[in-house]
């Protein structure tokens, strides 16, 4: 019974939707007689004041009782002949009033059937002609000009019944008639009106409000039948040609730009009759939906239609998808005080600025945002100025953010405190890598360790959570439990994660189960898309060299080259993949230095020096890049301009771990073996990464070239670089 009512409500909504609200038929007659019998100078200026002069209010009343018993007997086609002959209606008029009060009793079916009867082939042409002179008079206001074949008032009801049919036909599931039906309306408006629907047209006569209900209407209808071209068209030309009034067309605009948003269906750019020169015309779905909530908001900036605050998440998702969070940051940036709250503009401009790369502007509006005076305990802000400042190795930063987060989420939101948690884990563990003594290190490891599973308990079967417990426990050489709980987030995942399949064949590297990584990166090969291999190539190629298969390495690394060449030639010119594209660029270096790096190991001196010339092309001011070209001069003899090579490396990137090393060992072959810049160059690799087992050994052979007390040391130091080499993966863990 609940749905029959509710849908009951939603079809006498329908019927009142052109503000006439007859509570029985006497006030029907009363209000919607038909006007063609009335002189040109007697036009009526509402609804509600139509009335025929010969219709008395007695006489009114005395029919209505009669008629209303005829539609209840189901005699309508009597009821209709009683009708007109009561008061001045012709035929369809009388119809029309039939059909509006049978679907406000309910009674759809027969409503079809009463609306069915109206001949609108036959009636078209005149109210064409009606609705082009009236809008001729309404232009030129003079009030001697021809006489329309139809009045506003008869053309009203008239389209108010086309509309109802619709709705009835909507109520019945048919919904492409139900589209056909209400199509009629604007076609007949647009042919007599080409040039648009002048302003306050109709109004006296509720034409426009009807207009504005069946324009709304029509591409929910063609949505519903699923004919998603025509549900694009009709909204299109629902923006373009008719007069809708400031809150219709912005709510148009929402509908049309969620519709293109989500819908998944690519709908053909918009075919515009006329437009000015280099005027933006959209290329696709997402483009001409960021448009329209583009327009919705320079309105609301405009205080033309009230604040929407769902239109900023759509257009927050629409830009962020297509890369252009500066655009929305803009956007904000151009509302009023009074539309958006201070505080939530704070945070939604660190998120644009943090989307662009602009960390610092986004940790200073956070900093704003956080100050005494505005919101010093609001969490999501706290957690992620947190994470801000542990991606910008502001690592104490960002633990005092996360334990002022912790502070404030707990026993609020297990959910919140588990994020806070692991931000804290994660800051921890980088402080623990770049600590200057082994104690301090193994105490922030122990305290990141901490963090991670209690962040684990909390929140479990997280998969963010799980790579950085799982990353943790591998970085301290915890292999077996890292190895156990990198599975685990594989199955989680589903294997769509490249980032925990390279983790897990690091893992086994690190074990020195070569065969086995091999296996597992060949899975993931084959559950990857062709263009997102590249990652998973140079790692097969670095686990076929540490089993010496060189051939086969060389092979792998020339598929991922041609795979980086096509895959740049397909989307460099995409506007919304250009992050990829530099990620690809920085991939396709790596590769030619690995490349220069294995002809060098072969002494093919001059195949290397063409994979680097390559990599320099690309970028010559890559540290990498000048450390592979120091080693291939350290390789050939020439150890001064191996040392030029090194020091532009370090002149480029001062914490670059393999040219620190590399240069200490150049100097020590130069007999500088002892020599305090020696010592000063392996501390500093090994504070840029203390797992550098490299920078270990050649520490510990700086100590020994001393003598004496330092063989302590250098045996310390030695024992150090065995036990990190044992267990070194092919690549870094993270």
């Amino acid at each position: 019974m609940g749905n029959v009512d509710e849908r009951t409500n939603e079809r006498n909504d329908a019927s009142r939707e052109v503000e006439c609200e007859p509570e029985s038929l006497e006030i029907i007659m009363k209000c919607l007689c038909s006007s063609e019998w009335l002189k040109p100078n007697d036009l009526i200026q509402s609804s509600e004041s139509l009335t025929t002069k010969d219709c008395s209010k007695s006489g009114c009343s005395s029919q209505t009782g009669s008629i209303e018993q005829k539609l209840d007997n189901g005699n309508i086609e009597e009821a209709e002949s009683s009708l007109r002959e009561g008061v001045c209606l012709n035929y369809e008029e009388a119809r029309a009033l039939l059909g509006r009060l049978e679907y406000q009793r309910g009674n759809v079916e027969a409503a079809l059937r009463v609306f069915d009867g109206i001949d609108i082939a036959a009636i078209a042409p005149k109210m064409k002609i009606s609705v082009a002179r009236r809008a001729e008079h309404h232009k030129s206001r003079f009030r001697n000009s021809a006489a329309a074949p139809m009045s506003m008032n008869a053309i009203s009801l008239l389209f108010e019944a086309i509309f109802l049919k619709a709705k009835s036909l909507q109520d019945l599931g048919r919904f492409k008639e139900a589209a056909q039906s209400c199509s009629f309306i604007l076609d007949t408006v647009e042919s007599a009106l080409p040039g648009g629907v002048p302003e306050n047209f109709g109004t006296d006569c509720k034409l426009q409000e009807i207009l504005n209900k069946a324009v709304e209407l029509l591409p929910e209808l063609w949505k519903l039948a699923g004919y998603f071209h025509e549900a694009i068209l009709s909204y299109r030309r629902a923006l373009t040609h008719f007069n809708l009034d400031a809150i219709s067309t912005a709510r148009i605009q929402k509908d049309f730009a969620i519709f293109l948003l989500y819908e998944g269906n690519d709908a053909s750019p918009p075919n515009l009759k006329s437009q000015m020169d280099g005027s933006f015309i959209p290329r696709n779905n997402v483009e001409e939906a960021i448009l329209l909530f583009m327009i919705l908001f320079r309105n609301f900036a405009l205080n033309k239609v009230e604040w929407d605050p769902s239109v900023l998440d759509h257009l927050t998702f629409a830009l962020s998808v297509s890369g252009e969070t500066k655009a929305l940051a803009n956007q904000v940036e151009e509302l009023l005080p009074s539309i958006m709250d201070r505080k939530e503009r704070y945070y939604t401009l660190a998120l644009c600025y943090l989307g662009e790369g602009d960390d610092l502007v986004a940790l200073n509006l956070l900093r704003r945002l956080l100050s005494a005076s505005e919101s010093p305990n609001c969490v999501k802000a706290l957690l992620l100025a947190s994470k801000i400042c542990g991606e910008n190795s502001d690592h104490a930063t960002g633990v005092s953010f996360a334990h002022r987060a912790l502070d404030c989420a707990q026993g609020e939101c297990d959910q919140l405190e588990a994020v806070a948690h692991c931000l804290l884990g994660i800051n921890l563990s980088a402080q623990a890598r770049t600590s200057p003594s082994d104690t301090e290190s193994i105490h922030r490891q122990s305290e990141a360790l901490s963090a991670f599973e209690k962040s684990e308990k909390l929140m479990q079967n997280d998969t963010r959570l799980m790579f950085n417990l799982s990353l943790e426990y591998a970085e301290q050489r915890k292999l077996d439990v890292a190895l156990s709980h990198t599975k685990r987030l594989i199955t989680l995942e589903g294997g769509c994660n490249i980032r925990s399949w390279l983790l897990v064949a690091r893992i086994l590297s690190a074990q020195k189960r070569y065969m086995d990584a091999e296996m597992i990166i060949n899975a993931a090969l084959d559950q990857t898309g062709k263009y997102d291999q590249g990652e998973l190539l140079r790692t097969k190629a670095k686990i076929q060299i540490a089993q010496g298969q060189i051939k086969n390495a060389i092979e792998t690394y020339t598929n991922l080259l041609a795979l980086l060449e096509v895959e740049n030639k397909s989307f460099g010119t995409s506007m919304t993949l250009l992050k990829n594209v530099k990620y690809d660029r920085r991939l396709e270096i790596e590769t030619w230095i690995d490349l220069a790096n294995v002809y060098s190991n072969m002494s093919q001196w001059s195949d290397a020096e063409v994979c680097l010339s390559k990599a320099k092309a690309i970028n010559p001011y890559s540290a990498s890049m000048w450390h592979a070209t120091g080693i291939l001069y350290e390789a050939t003899g020439l150890p001064k301009e191996a040392l030029g090579a090194f020091s532009t490396a370090l002149g480029i990137e001062p914490t670059h771990g393999s040219s620190l090393v590399s240069m200490a060992e150049v100097l020590s072959q130069l007999g500088m073996k002892s020599s305090p810049s020696v010592r000063s160059l392996l501390t500093d690799a090994l504070k840029a990464d203390r797992a550098n087992h490299s920078a270990w050994y050649n520490l510990g052979l700086c100590y020994m070239s001393e003598g004496g007390k330092s063989d302590v040391e250098a045996f310390e130091c030695f024992q150090a670089a065995d036990r990190l080499q044992e267990s070194a993966p092919i690549e870094p863990f993270r």
